[in-house]
């Protein structure tokens, strides 16, 4: 999941090699294409391939959501490519900065965090708006300086955190994405330490409150008429203080898991959709609520069925001695077999409609389209070459009669 840090210092078009102005089905068309090129099946033991890959992913999760890729313009416009630095106390960033920052600031402080997008349970974890950042800033109410600060900063530096949207692919046969399937994942994910069960601290040990923020995560201070809240430089806006730290993630409580987990595919998915699994994500920090699991599908080709929509489409060939005395043809569906009733004197390229048979969408179930189409032998037998040429004297019609009279008349003009 994004943060309020990560929109202000990540180009996310760039990720793509988008125009900021393009629309979504650009954004999507060169989500895909870069997806395919850069996933890690294709790239097996290639970081920078992997890398890319998870910032192609991060950059699409943004822009694709209208509302988000919103507040990512507005974070743009309002901070500029990088202009703000938190922690780094360069001129035109906020007076005090923001610990944890810069290089080598040990657990890395979540701007989101204090800002109130991944605060409490329910709010989806978003980055929050700039509204949240200013409120956060101007308040007769952020407490004396060097105080604890509001009680709103205090719940969101050091509540429950939401955990991060996980992205993976399948790929399943034709007839898995029509008629749904359930399938294992293996993912590797941020996970809360198994060692110290997320607190940081060396087992046996516990963290204690911050002695300088009492706990809240945030202090305030006053600068002229305005009092400004920043997180706890003690702390690095947790509220606690973690003196002998966890030997499995140093202290950060999060460690990096591999899991396997069993999801259901819906029936009717097409050949690059992306379905959400909410809950299925990461897990949260804090006691927050798990991110979401977002599945890209890839859907391979049948041999002999073809898609359009809802509807299924095959082809079968017949005999002309079928197509001329009429026939019931056995076709195959993908979950049976029917009944397929050829009337005599059908032309070849006739298409007959089986209902109910194609794919289950969300509100009514598709059909199975038949093409009929006259298959003409590439040899014929002595025996087979007599009795074509008696059936063709015995056949009375022409079967052009609009083009043998443009002829006698002498051709188009």
């Amino acid at each position: 999941m994004s943060s309020t840090r990560d929109f202000i210092e990540k180009d996310y078009y760039a990720a793509l090699g988008v125009a900021k102005d393009a629309d979504a089905g650009a954004i999507k068309k060169a989500y895909r294409q870069l997806a395919r090129e850069l996933h890690p099946d294709k790239n097996p033991g290639n970081a920078a391939a992997e890398t890319r890959f998870k910032e192609v992913s991060e950059a699409y999760d943004v822009l694709s959501d209208p509302k988000r890729r919103s507040e990512y313009d507005e974070a743009r416009r309002l901070f500029g490519s990088g202009g703000f630095r938190p922690g780094a106390g360069a001129p035109g960033g906020f007076p005090g900065g923001f610990p944890g920052g810069g290089a080598g600031g040990g657990q890395a402080f979540d701007l989101g965090d204090i800002f109130g997008g991944a605060g409490a349970p329910g709010a989806g974890g978003r980055a929050g708006g700039l509204g949240d950042l200013f409120g956060g800033l101007f308040t007769g109410g952020a407490g004396a300086p060097g105080g604890a600060g509001t009680a709103r900063g205090r719940a969101t530096a050091t509540g429950p955190a939401r955990g991060q949207d996980v992205e993976t692919e399948a790929t399943l046969a034709f007839d898995e994405a029509v008629l749904g399937v359930t399938v294992p994942l293996r993912m590797q994910s941020p996970g809360t330490c198994p060692t110290c069960s997320g607190n940081g601290a060396r087992p046996g040990t516990s963290p204690h409150t911050c002695p300088v923020c009492n706990g809240a995560g945030v202090t305030s201070r006053s600068q002229g008429a305005f009092a400004f809240s920043e997180p706890c430089k003690e702390c690095r806006g947790t509220g606690s203080v973690v003196d002998d730290p966890c030997p499995e993630c140093k202290g950060s409580g999060v460690t990096s898991q591999t899991r396997t987990i069993t999801v259901r595919i819906p029936a009717g998915v097409r050949d690059g959709q992306r379905i959400r699994l909410a809950g299925k994500g990461a897990p949260g920090r804090r006691g927050g609520p798990a991110g979401d699991l977002f599945v890209v599908v890839h859907v391979t080709g049948s041999e002999l069925f073809g898609r359009s929509g809802d509807d299924l489409t095959l082809t079968v060939p017949v005999s002309f001695a079928e197509a001329a005395l009429g026939t019931t043809l056995t076709v195959p569906t993908l979950d049976g077999s029917v009944s397929l009733k050829v009337p005599a004197g059908t032309t070849s390229g006739r298409t007959f409609r089986v209902r109910g048979r194609g794919v289950v969408g969300k509100t009514a179930v598709g059909d199975l389209m038949v093409t009929v189409e006259v298959a003409v032998p590439a040899r014929l037998t002595p025996g087979a070459r007599e009795a074509i040429e008696k059936l063709a004297a015995e056949l009375p019609d022409d079967p052009r009669p609009e083009i043998t009279e443009m002829l006698r008349n002498g051709g188009a003009r």
